[in-house]
């Protein structure tokens, strides 16, 4: 069973576990259904995310070229505290920032190697803590605009770390903790203007990866160096595919690759 396409980010649909789907433009392929399976992946070329180019990748599925000018790829991307659509200020396409921007974001709480604070737009709940390997997550506030998301996030990684070590979630090297305690300890920090919009419940989402083995060692699997790899699938976490000889594949810090993929 042969699957050709360029890789995107996982589709997710939350259950227990989560299902994991691969994209391509004619085809998809569930991924809980390869566990236990050996798969082939094979690099075939680069396609560039916007202009479709077989162009080196650069950062985030682009070339360098269109890393720079495509508005999807913006520095309020990575940095949501210098979204300036609210003030009608454009970056690089300010239609595009307006529908990005200007609509509901949540900052969060997520445990997956250990906790951690971080901002997705609240259509992106909970696909966001699912990309991440966030066994466990909570809301903290839900704001009408990503700039008063970052500059929440701002405020609040003074207190909390705003990174995961993804070696350490990939192992499962964690523990749960009590987010909800977590939150109250960080609602003294929450910026003024954003006190308004402080989430009060006691919810915390739970996630089940589907995992029947964690890797004790990570070995990092790169198409640009390793043009074809084969190995039993044994879990996918996060955006990442686990293999029964400790390799793991990160599919999201992929994309733009077109692979071939083979399933026996």
């Amino acid at each position: 069973m042969l699957y050709e396409g360029v890789l995107r980010k996982m589709h997710t649909e939350i259950g227990s576990p989560v299902q994991y789907y691969l994209l391509f433009e004619n085809d998809f392929l569930n991924m809980n259904q390869a566990l236990d399976k050996s798969l082939k992946i094979e690099f075939i070329k680069f396609q560039c995310l916007n202009c479709g180019e077989d162009l080196p990748i650069y950062r985030q599925g682009f070339c360098k070229t269109c890393f720079y000018e495509t508005p999807v790829a913006g520095d309020w991307i990575m940095k949501p505290e210098l979204s300036t659509a609210h003030l009608d200020k454009e970056d690089r396409n300010l239609d595009y920032e307006k529908r990005m921007q200007l609509q509901p974001h949540v900052v969060y709480l997520a445990n997956s190697s250990n906790i951690k604070v971080g901002v997705t737009r609240k259509s992106q709940v909970p696909t966001r803590w699912i990309d991440q390997g966030a066994h466990e997550a909570i809301e903290i506030v839900e704001v009408p605009n990503r700039y008063l998301a970052g500059i929440t996030e701002v405020a609040l990684k003074a207190h909390v770390s705003d990174k995961t070590s993804w070696q350490k979630m990939l192992k499962n090297d964690i523990e749960d903790l009590d987010l909800v305690e977590w939150r109250s300890r960080l609602k003294a920090h929450v910026p003024d203007e954003v006190a308004e919009y402080f989430i009060d419940s006691n919810t915390e989402t739970e996630i089940e990866f589907p995992v029947l083995q964690y890797p004790e060692k990570v070995k990092s699997l790169n198409l640009g160096k390793t043009p074809s790899y084969q190995g039993v699938l044994k879990g996918i976490k996060g955006q990442y595919l686990i293999f029964e000889d400790n390799t793991v594949f990160n599919v999201r810090g992929s994309e733009g690759y077109f692979v071939g993929i083979d399933i026996n």
